[in-house]
Order: structure tokens, then sequence, then C-alpha cells
């Protein structure tokens, strides 16, 4: 009866360590996995394009991963500063008007143009705050991510009766790349104090991975004492 329970409690001890490793080795794992092919497919559209002459690869004739990567972060840059000055302005807004008179390329670049920067605008609030909504049915909350207030002509539309609407993005679990997009009343919104990427570690582990919270501590207002009056 011994030796039985023994060779559980090694059998069990074995596990749980197996499911530790597992738990450190995968995500540097699966990291390293990720940060390597995004680099590959990054030279893989970057370096046939790459003049001979220039292309580290040929000196050293080895194979450098990140070389095209690289070369196109730094293009990208230089063409971000020339842009910025009054000739680059110039040829941007000549290249513009050549893309705008293409019937099937106009709308492709102008959408694609308008995501980019909504997204990336210094001052937008996209995506950077989480709340709660009542989905699919009352009594039943769900994560979202809040885009901002309703424009246009949806909120022209919506807010007809006064009440405010917000748009917001709808992520499946536990792949938060698709979802809905919903306009709700603001005041059935409830906002949380979680980052949008503590809201992603909550929705891709299925809630196992809640992240840390520590409530606001309310100030007392502290009340100034009488002033006595003069002579007392």
């Amino acid at each position: 009866m011994s030796d039985t329970t023994e060779r559980l409690s090694l059998a069990g001890r074995l596990r749980n360590n197996f499911l530790t490793g597992l738990i450190i080795c995968a995500p540097v794992a699966i990291t390293i996995w990720l940060t390597f092919t995004f680099i590959d497919w990054a030279d893989s559209w970057v370096t046939p394009y790459i003049p001979q002459r220039y292309d580290p690869q040929y000196y050293f004739n080895i194979t450098i991963p990140g070389t095209g990567l690289l070369i196109a972060v730094v293009l990208i840059t230089i063409i971000g500063f020339l842009g910025k000055n009054l000739i680059g302005r110039t040829i941007v807004n000549f290249g513009e008007s050549i893309l705008h008179r293409m019937p099937l390329v106009r709308t492709i670049y102008r959408s694609v143009k308008q995501i980019l920067e909504t997204v990336l605008k210094e001052k937008s609030t996209s995506f950077k705050k989480c709340g709660l909504v009542e989905f699919p049915s009352p009594g039943t909350w769900a994560l979202v991510f809040i885009a901002g207030d309703a424009q246009g002509e949806i909120a022209a539309k919506l807010n007809a009766d006064g009440e405010e609407m917000v748009a917001v993005f709808l992520p499946p679990t536990p792949v938060p790349t698709a979802g809905f997009l919903m306009f709700v009343q603001k005041s059935k919104l409830i906002p949380l104090d979680m980052t949008p990427e503590e809201g992603a570690r909550l929705l891709i582990s299925g809630g196992l991975i809640a992240p840390e919270y520590k409530p606001k501590i309310q100030e007392i207002p502290v009340l100034a004492a009488p002033i006595p009056p003069a002579g007392t």
C-alpha cells in the first residue's frame, strides 16, 4: 500500500513539475516563434527588392535575419521625415491626387488611410479603455473595448432622444481579433480601470487571468474649522 502511494505521489510530483515547466517555457517559445515568423515575413517582402551591392548577405554569404525589416523601418522613417517638409508634402499630395482619380484604388486608399490615422493619432482615445455592457441578454455582461462616441449619421439618428451613444467593440473568446461593432447607450456602459492589454489577456485566457484590482480610496473632504469672531 505504501509503495502504491509513493508511486502515485512521485507521478503527481512529476506531473506538477512538467506543468510548471510548460507554463514557463510555452510563453517564451511562442513569443520567439512569433517574433521570428514576423521577421521572416518582413524579410521575404523587402529583401528581394534590395540591390545586391547594398545587401549585407552578399558580402557575408550568410542569411542575416531582420535585414529586410531593419531596412524597411529606416526607409519608412526617412519617408516620414521627408513628408513633413514642403517638397515632400507636395510630392505626397500629387501622389494622392493620382490615387483619388482611380475608381477602385481610391476607395481602398481612403479607407486604409482613415483607419491608420485614427489608430496612430497621438491624441486618439481609440481602444484605450475597457467596459462592460449587457449582452446577449439582461443580467449577462460582456467585456468590450470602448472606441469612442458615435459620430456622423449614426450619432444623428441614435442621439435623437437625447441619449448619448458610444461605439464599442465586442471581441470573442479566446481570439479577440474579430467581433461585433455595437452602439450602446452611454448610461448602460460600465467603464473599467483595466487597460486594453489586460482586457485582452482576460479574454484570451477565458477569464482565468484577471488583472489585479486596487479600489480607489475616496478622499474625505476636510472641513475647515470655523474662525472664531474677533475679540473672543
